[in-house]
């Protein structure tokens, strides 16, 4: 069997270094900053470590809702496309930051583009 995405990109570490340094992006951004207005940041990154961590593979612990009724109230705030698409952009940066090479920075984009659907609530 071959190694999960989780464990060729660094395992926990990378995950929790992937996931401090995209919120550090996200919550700078003013596309899409003002949808972190009233969330409790340390509890989402600790929900965001656990769904990258099973989303790619790693150990499952991830416990929140799915991606459809976790986004339900920011799409009533307007999250469309162009939102996904810039949260998409943070996420490669962060992970080109990091020096993930560009196979795996793929293979999660396709991951994370997998979600989004359910995320917009299509």
């Amino acid at each position: 069997m071959s190694e999960s995405l989780y464990d060729r990109i660094g395992g926990e570490a990378a995950v929790n270094a992937a996931v401090e340094l995209f919120y550090r992006k996200v919550l700078t951004d003013h596309r899409i900053n003002r949808f972190f207005d009233k969330t409790d940041m340390d509890k989402q990154i600790v929900k965001q470590k656990a769904f990258f961590t099973m989303a790619f593979g790693g150990p499952n612990t991830y416990t929140g809702q799915d991606m459809r009724k976790a986004h339900v109230h920011l799409v009533k705030m307007g999250l469309d496309d162009s939102h996904f698409d810039a949260v998409m952009e943070h996420l490669g940066a962060t992970l080109t930051e990091l020096n993930v090479p560009a196979d795996l920075i793929s293979e999660a984009a396709a991951i994370a583009e997998s979600t989004r659907n359910d995320v917009l609530g299509k």
